[in-house]
């Protein structure tokens, strides 16, 4: 095996090093994952969800499968979502966001059965966490799940605003206003 160099991540970190080489080579806009929580979420969601696969095919033991599901409910109940640090525009298909989230679920999954950080010959974040999985699923089906939880947001939000509108409408049903209209076309 050839390694191009070393590198040392934070101790705090529960991103890896292939988060820390994403940081170094994408820093494109300066917006990390962690400011789109449904998009954090929904990657937590997609993970959980093949760990559950995999464990149901026979390939994934139990207690590995139920660390990974615990550190993906962890993340979907706001943990960690710090952790997700990676620029959202970056090279390639989403590898590195698919990356960043295998690092910090593998890394809190690793302390849920005892280990430290980074003992990835017991819980490795592309042999376990993304376990017959790929970049251009994983991201994909990520984005669709938050766009789908974020626009049940919206929707709630405007039937608010509809019946905050309806509301207005009753207390001024009986107020005179003066209406007007005015509409200029200008043309070149």
């Amino acid at each position: 095996m050839i390694f191009l160099a070393k590198r040392e991540v934070p101790a705090s970190a529960y991103y890896g090093v292939h988060t820390l080489r994403a940081l170094e080579n994408f820093a494109i806009s300066g917006t990390p994952l962690s400011t789109h929580p449904d998009l954090v979420n929904a990657l937590a969601c997609v993970k959980k969800a093949a760990a559950l696969a995999n464990h149901d095919l026979g390939l994934l033991d139990g207690e590995t499968t139920q660390a990974i599901v615990a550190a993906c409910d962890e993340i979907r109940d706001g943990a960690l979502h710090d952790q997700f640090v990676v620029d959202v525009i970056q090279g390639g298909a989403g590898t590195s966001t698919n990356m960043n989230a295998n690092e910090v679920i593998a890394n809190r999954a690793l302390e849920i059965i005892g280990r430290s950080r980074g003992d990835y010959a017991a819980l490795h974040p592309n042999e376990h966490v993304n376990m017959s999985q790929s970049t251009n699923d994983v991201v994909p089906t990520a984005l669709k799940i938050a766009g789908w939880v974020a626009i049940h947001r919206l929707m709630e939000a405007m039937g608010t605003l509809q019946k905050a509108f309806a509301a207005k409408s009753e207390e001024f049903k009986n107020m005179l206003k003066m209406g007007r209209t005015s509409f200029k076309m200008r043309f070149p």
